[in-house]
């Protein structure tokens, strides 16, 4: 019932910025939390960053705490997440993500990828070097 879309990603050069959109919808759209992991080719997905939907506090990974930032617009239903400084370690499938109201209590259950009940589709970001 909730269903979400990545939007914003493509091919940078190493040291260029990107930002990702992820728009929510659905009638019963009503997180406590989210967030945005991302996934190399041929690895397992991992978190990257996440936001608690009232409260507006961030978390992010130590390899991307520096150069990228989450943010929140609750009137719009949207996620974003501003990349700054990329390198081609960065290179990923970056999906987001939404729980549902309840699920997640804290930090550090919200990066966990197995909390979260909803997901994007995913959208490559390439970082040439």
């Amino acid at each position: 019932q909730v269903q979400l879309v990545e939007s914003g990603g493509g091919l940078v050069q190493a040291g260029g910025s990107l930002r990702l959109s992820c728009a929510a919808s659905g009638p019963t759209f009503n997180p406590y939390w989210m967030a945005w992991f991302r996934q190399p080719a041929g690895k397992e997905r991992e978190f990257v960053a996440s936001i608690s939907w009232y409260a507006n506090q961030p978390f992010y990974t130590d390899s991307v705490k520096d150069r990228f930032t989450i943010s929140r617009d609750r009137t719009k239903n949207t996620v974003y997440l501003e990349m700054n400084s990329l390198e081609p370690e960065d290179t990923a499938v970056y999906i987001c993500a939404a729980d549902r109201a309840g699920a997640i209590s804290g930090p550090s259950a919200s990066m966990r990828a197995g909390a979260y009940e909803f997901w994007g589709q995913g959208i490559q970001v390439t970082v040439s070097s």
